[in-house]
């Protein structure tokens, strides 16, 4: 049986990345939503012995790819929008932790960011028309 969401997580990855970056940040993004929208994550996980596991989103995050004019655009959209996002720069494949990842984004304006991915969360039809031009990766 499938469920229609009212809302979509998304990410948009740009089409030039390599296979691992690609993996890595899809992670990277994500990891926030949980954190700031509780709405989106579902019940714990058990097995059938009684394992406990983690609870995950409750719907499905879809993966898109384009290119760093796609990104630009959809993240001035998604800005415009007040949506929650999270973004990846090229300059986080340099450093090795949180508190340097966040200097590198801190250190550069909106505009000169060089983003390399993103994810956002909302109503369907307002995440679609941020991702319009842009395609499910493959």
């Amino acid at each position: 049986m499938s469920t229609r969401f009212d809302t979509k997580i998304a990410v948009l990855l740009r089409d030039d990345l390599e296979t691992w970056q690609r993996l890595n940040v899809t992670a990277f993004l994500v990891s926030g939503f949980g954190t700031r929208l509780p709405e989106v994550i579902g019940e714990p996980y058990e097995d059938a012995d009684g394992v406990p596991y983690l609870p995950m989103f409750r719907q499905p995050v879809l993966v898109f790819e384009g290119t760093k004019e796609n990104l630009t655009t959809a993240h001035a959209k998604a800005l415009a929008r007040a949506l929650p996002v999270a973004l990846f720069t090229g300059d986080l494949f340099t450093t090795g932790n949180d508190t340097d990842n966040r200097a590198a984004v801190r250190a550069v304006g909106t505009a000169g960011l060089d983003l390399v991915g993103l994810a956002v969360y909302g109503p369907r039809n307002a995440v679609d028309k941020i991702l319009k031009g842009t395609r499910m990766h493959p």
